[in-house]
């Protein structure tokens, strides 16, 4: 969740969809289709079908609509009948392409608020674990326990950090019982 999460805050930002609250437009309707399509996956005997970050390389090349997805599929559809020859393709040739996508999501860093502490240390930790530990979870699970623990022994904590305080809880025992 926190992974398709992250992915369509990055992703809405760098397609300028987001709301005057600087929220997805849609994220109701987003959340419910990577639902729908993780179910569908497991469904099918497929690896699940979820958001993945590499989404903002086709926003940042225009793509704002569904159309976009449409066309991306009937390509995979032609590439089903050329697997073969793309095997012998190393995988660094992937690593423009992540350069591109990390580039993109890297640009809307400008836009924290470097001189609030409780943004800035919880967003560069965010930033530098998710390329760190592999995970995007990750990365927005330290940011979020770093917000708390800032937020707590700042005296600033409000009613509205509870929600907050409970993901980071949860994170604290990701963290200590499985491993990252």
């Amino acid at each position: 969740m926190f992974d398709t999460v992250g992915t369509i805050y990055g992703t809405a930002a760098s397609a300028g969809m987001l709301d005057e609250n600087g929220d997805p437009i849609r994220l109701n309707q987003s959340m419910m289709c990577d639902s729908i399509g993780t179910v569908s996956g497991a469904l099918l005997g497929t690896s699940t079908c979820t958001t993945f970050v590499e989404s903002a390389s086709g926003v940042g090349a225009g793509g704002r609509t569904g159309l976009t997805s449409v066309i991306t599929a009937l390509c995979f559809v032609v590439c089903l009948f050329l697997s073969p020859l793309a095997s012998i393709i190393p995988s660094c040739a992937t690593a423009p392409a992540l350069i591109f996508v990390g580039v993109l999501m890297a640009k809307n860093f400008a836009n924290v608020d470097m001189d609030d502490m409780r943004s800035a240390v919880p967003a560069f930790l965010a930033l530098i674990m998710m390329p760190l530990t592999y995970s995007i979870s990750n990365g927005i699970g330290l940011g979020a326990i770093a917000y708390v623990i800032i937020t707590l022994f700042s005296g600033k904590f409000t009613k509205k950090d509870i929600v907050v305080t409970i993901i980071a809880a949860l994170f604290v025992c990701k963290f200590i019982f499985v491993t990252m």
